[in-house]
């Protein structure tokens, strides 16, 4: 693995700018690739205020993670694409103007559809984030926030609850998903109590 020197991204002008350079070397006629972005990065791309250290795109195949880290070749790789059978996930990383960037499949089998990288989720659960001549398919919110409660991560979870509360939420779609995940009570009940506060 390769000791990288990647920095953080803090704005939405600086992911779209990495986004639209990744993008162009991998469809750069807008042709439909198959992916969507997860992570912190998904956030930052529906506005919510948060440092992003690495651009998380999820593809549904391991052909696909070949295709992009071929079209990305001329990037900085950190970790070429390989099979991580722990985390059952095909992944690679590069760095691109000093982001990272990592590509991968996660191939846990899940029949839901309240996981934000498993499953049917983050295929059924996405907003369409329109920069430049690219559309990007960006995981919902309500995933998001989940993985981040289970995570107990309230520097993270807690501006997601106050974006969405302030945006609109799926309201179910975020008790299904934190009853699935088990997230505990206490905390299930405080994420409602703050959606429903004015």
């Amino acid at each position: 693995m390769v000791r990288n020197r990647a920095r953080t991204l803090h704005d939405l002008a600086e992911l779209q700018r990495v986004l639209t350079l990744v993008l162009d070397h991998v469809d750069p006629d807008a042709a439909g690739l198959e992916y969507r972005l997860v992570g912190t990065g998904a956030a930052l791309a529906q506005g919510v205020r948060l440092p992003v250290g690495d651009v998380d795109v999820l593809v549904p195949r391991r052909g696909d993670v070949d295709t992009i880290a071929a079209a990305l070749s001329g990037f900085r790789c950190l970790d070429s694409p390989a099979w991580l059978s722990e985390a059952r996930q095909y992944f690679a990383r590069f760095e691109v103007d000093e982001i990272q960037v990592e590509i991968s499949t996660i191939e846990w089998p899940a029949d839901t559809d309240t996981f934000e990288c498993v499953g049917r989720g983050p295929w059924e659960h996405f907003v369409p984030v329109s920069f430049g001549k690219h559309v990007a398919p960006v995981v919902g919110l309500e995933l998001r926030l989940v993985s981040e409660l289970v995570r107990d991560r309230p520097e993270r979870y807690e501006p997601l609850i106050e974006h969405m509360r302030l945006h609109g939420a799926d309201l179910q779609l975020v008790q299904r998903a934190m009853s699935e995940r088990k997230v505990d009570p206490v905390t299930h009940q405080r994420v409602l109590d703050q959606f429903q506060s004015r």
